[in-house]
């Protein structure tokens, strides 16, 4: 078997569930924490990155949500593999919560985080033990279509091709469609008993990667829009991201280069939609707590050989069909324009070119065929253009398929392990998954689970690097998700395989 069922732990009165329906819920008890978790060695802190808690306690029994302003826990970035294992070895043992019971999400934001951060959120958890409060719970859904956007195209050959800052887009007559968004906003929010507002957590789909670096490290869109939401509701109340299915999902229009890349406008956006969603929540004191989890092993990828060899074929067919032009780029740029502004006639007007003509007379027009040589080199210049930047495109994800088979290689082909995490708050369902999961995958997930409130997220209890869809990783265009991958197509079944019997222990059936 690829998949093996090795544990399931759960927590709170869903378990007690009769042929009649669940049992009314005992008192749900919820308190939150912030901690500022920025690395004090950045060279320049645009907004600081922080941890956030959200302590759960129903029954007797604890669970907690941890949510981070880094790009993953383990794996990439600066919070080391060591991490989760350490945090959740202290909380069993000075907090009582099961290491299954202890979820973090990354919001994959490319912060500068601190060494120190175990620490840290030890300590803010023992600060969230300390204001545990009863609370009511409501659970609802928005829609926020503006500020995200697929990252993958489909080009006019059949592959497809993604938008990163690493390389160029193809050609515009190279681009035959695009691929959808998710655009739901996932929401439970928790009040206090005389309803004022403790926390919201909010789950979309997007790479947090709008602040560019030489701003200095950032938290990006999910902190504007956590910070909307905040003084929005005040009372202290504490916005919870999470990050859902968003590998393949870019900040809407991250490759235009006509002005600054902004982050601001678009945490707005969501942070309005979000306060929106929340406006159309009843909260109830009749709040389940559930949380589960499962391992799975992923098979590990195997055709690394045949996809290197064949990009590297590849390659060295555009290098050899390289030709040599006698314009330079100086020359070849106002002539590609004259030749678009003035056909038949580039770079001067029709009067002259008829001019021209007419004094030719039974002699050879050399301005016709000037204009015909000169627009075979603009032909010729533009192909090594576009052979040039699908080279680009190449190397970069060449590295990648190389480094992932060395990874394969170093751990001779053992499957990896993967948790699949379960978190039920009242009406809320939520399953986590390490890797970088598509919005394809979610989508498809959120619908077999058959429940409006079944959400999904990647980024949670490790890294995985990308997990793309069969046909993704079958891509013959090499693109970020197909190359930065891990796994063999399979993976994606026993994904979906677990993902169901996880919602079905969630209660979303």
């Amino acid at each position: 078997m690829i998949a093996h069922f090795v544990s399931l732990a759960l927590l709170g009165s869903v378990a007690l569930a009769t042929a009649c329906g669940p049992l009314a819920a005992a008192e749900l008890r919820a308190g939150t924490a912030v901690i500022d978790v920025t690395d004090p060695g950045a060279e320049k802190v645009h907004d600081p990155s922080m941890a956030k808690v959200l302590l759960l306690e129903q029954a007797g029994k604890r669970g907690v949500l941890v949510t981070i302003d880094a790009v993953a826990i383990g794996g990439i970035g600066p919070i080391g593999d060591q991490f989760l294992a350490e945090l959740r070895e202290r909380l069993a043992r000075e907090h009582s919560i099961p290491p299954e019971a202890v979820i973090v999400n990354a919001s994959h934001c490319h912060a500068a985080v601190c060494a120190d951060i175990a620490d840290r959120v030890v300590a803010a958890v023992a600060e969230a033990k300390q204001r545990l409060v009863p609370v009511k719970a409501g659970t609802g859904t928005a829609s926020e279509t503006r500020i995200s956007e697929n990252r993958r195209v489909d080009l006019v050959d059949g592959s497809q091709a993604d938008m990163r800052r690493a390389y160029s887009m193809p050609a515009d007559d190279a681009i035959a469609a695009i691929a959808p968004i998710d655009p739901q906003v996932g929401l439970l929010e928790l009040e206090r008993l005389d309803g004022s507002p403790l926390a919201v957590v909010y789950l979309f789909a997007c790479h947090p990667i709008m602040n560019p670096p030489r701003r200095g490290t950032s938290a990006d869109f999910p902190a504007v829009a956590s910070r909307v939401v905040e003084e929005a509701l005040g009372g202290g109340a504490v916005a919870f991201f999470v990050q859902g299915c968003g590998g393949d999902i870019n900040p809407v229009r991250y490759k235009e280069v006509d002005q600054p890349a902004d982050a601001e406008p678009l945490g707005s956006m969501l942070g309005g939609t979000v306060l929106a969603g929340l406006a159309r929540i009843e909260t109830t004191a009749d709040a389940p707590l559930l949380i589960a989890s499962e391992l799975v092993h992923l098979p590990r990828g195997t055709d690394y050989e045949a996809r290197i060899e064949r990009l590297k074929a590849e390659r060295a067919a555009l290098v050899a069909g390289l030709t040599p032009t006698n314009i330079s780029f100086e020359q070849f740029l106002p002539s590609l324009i004259a030749q678009a502004v003035f056909p038949g006639d580039p770079g001067r007007s029709r009067q002259r070119t008829l001019h021209d003509r007419a004094l030719a007379a039974d002699d050879a027009d050399e301005t016709a065929e000037h204009d015909r040589l000169l627009e075979a080199e603009v032909v010729a210049y533009r192909k090594n253009i576009e052979a040039m930047e699908r080279i680009t495109r190449l190397n970069v994800n060449l590295a990648l398929l190389e480094s992932h088979r060395a990874r394969r290689d170093a751990a001779a082909g053992a499957p990896l392990d993967a948790e699949v995490g379960g978190l039920r708050i009242g009406d809320f369902r939520l399953v986590t998954f390490p890797g970088e999961l598509v919005s394809g995958v979610g989508l498809d997930v959120k619908q077999a689970a058959g429940h409006p409130t079944a959400f999904v997220a990647g980024y949670t209890n490790g890294y995985l690097h990308y997990l793309p869809t069969a046909r993704q990783r079958a891509n013959t265009g090499y693109a970020q998700e197909d190359c930065d991958c891990l796994v063999a197509p399979e993976w994606e079944q026993v994904f979906r395989d677990a993902a169901a019997r996880m919602f079905s222990t969630l209660g979303a059936e």
